[in-house]
């Protein structure tokens, strides 16, 4: 091919760009395709996306409703836990309170002194286990050392022997543990 003839073809597809381009800038939103290759019109193409936008509305306002749904029932049932949480705690108690009934009515009969103390020890450890079973244990304090994450100092007292200083002499009320968090500190003397 000589030099002329390439130039002449090139003249003639810069000529046939710049038609195209010209009637592009003629109408330009008319010149859009869809996927297929045809060509959309401009008011079709905006109900379209108006209609895809409308469906993305209805479908965010869905989740919202949904999502607020949830958060109202969680906060339902977190609410009748709080209140009601006790309740299968406090039913196991009923057994040792109708114990101790029976306990004061014999007491007020005038019943056999042996007798009652049985009855009240039998009582006593009925609810050690039932606190045993709801992981609730005793803190052992005396002759230990004072730890305050443990125990409450209600007084000092002179350490009957060197090897008690810093240690509990006594314990006045029992401490008490619960999942190996405190639930009540021990109240103890500490000889010093």
């Amino acid at each position: 091919m000589s030099k002329k003839n390439k130039k002449n073809q090139n003249d003639e597809a810069k000529a046939a760009q710049e038609e195209v381009k010209a009637e592009e800038a003629v109408n330009p939103e008319q010149q859009e395709q869809n996927n297929d290759g045809k060509t959309i019109d401009p008011e079709q193409r905006i109900a379209e996306l108006e209609q895809q936008l409308e469906h993305e509305k209805k479908e965010a306002l869905f989740k919202l409703a949904e999502f607020e749904n949830f958060r109202k029932r969680t906060l339902k049932e977190k609410a009748e836990l709080i209140k009601n949480g006790a309740e299968g705690a406090l039913r196991e108690l009923l057994p040792v309170v109708d114990d101790l009934e029976r306990a004061l009515d014999a007491i007020n009969k005038g019943g056999d002194l042996d007798s009652l103390k049985e009855g009240v020890d039998l009582i006593y450890h009925k609810f050690v286990k039932y606190l045993e079973s709801q992981h609730v244990t005793a803190i052992d304090s005396t002759g230990k050392d004072f730890d305050t994450d443990l125990h409450d100092a209600v007084t000092m007292f002179p350490a009957p022997d060197p090897s008690m200083k810093g240690k509990v002499i006594d314990t006045t009320i029992k401490g008490y543990m619960i999942n190996d968090k405190v639930l009540r500190h021990a109240k103890v003397v500490v000889g010093s």
